[in-house]
């Protein structure tokens, strides 16, 4: 029963193939908001957990913590830059390496250490100093980030397609009204005389 009550609002005299076109895009575009962002946002979020999970492994293989001792005071003009820096300085530091006996090495340290004072340093499989690996928040924060903005660039795109398809429905609407208007305009202005 509702099917004949649709094909008769269909065949109206006011409504246009423009106003089908238009209602049934309506219903496209919500049953895909409901299914593709989602779906876009998860996908993208297990892609790129799985792929931050991996380097974080692969930095964790490489790097290694060492504990090594402060030689001399950081001085306030090798403060490093940046906010999660801020606290930070660059000093001389010396541990023993296992392999290599006492090495020394400039690493970046907290600000507040004195001399003789005890830090950890990061090193790579080559000795050097490098940043700590990338912790499992860091992960999880980089995968959710990911499928959020998957998802909102998937609702956005849909979104400005619809938006298209109304547009262009009502210009298409305007030009059938217009056809319209000529053929029975003057019908009516004629009718009064």
């Amino acid at each position: 029963m509702r099917t004949r009550v649709l094909s008769r609002r269909r065949r109206g005299p006011l409504c246009r193939r423009s106003d089908v076109v238009e209602a049934w895009t309506a219903v496209a575009v919500a049953v895909l908001l409901c299914l593709t962002v989602p779906l876009a946002g998860v996908l993208t979020t297990r892609w790129t957990y799985a792929d931050a999970r991996a380097a974080a492994d692969e930095q964790r293989a490489d790097r290694h913590r060492v504990r090594a001792e402060v030689l001399e005071r950081p001085s306030k003009a090798h403060a490093s830059s940046g906010s999660e820096r801020r606290h930070a300085t660059r000093a001389t530091v010396r541990w023993t390496d296992p392999e290599e006996g006492t090495r020394t090495a400039t690493a970046r340290v907290p600000a507040h250490v004195r001399p003789g004072e005890p830090v950890h340093v990061w090193l790579d499989s080559r000795g050097r100093e490098v940043l700590p690996p990338v912790d499992d928040a860091s992960v999880w924060q980089y995968g959710i980030g990911m499928g959020t903005l998957a998802a909102g660039s998937a609702a956005a795109v849909l979104l400005l397609a619809h938006r298209a398809v109304r547009r262009v429905a009502l210009r298409r609407r305007l030009e059938e009204w217009e056809r319209d208007w000529a053929r029975t305009g003057p019908l009516w202005t004629h009718r009064g005389v």
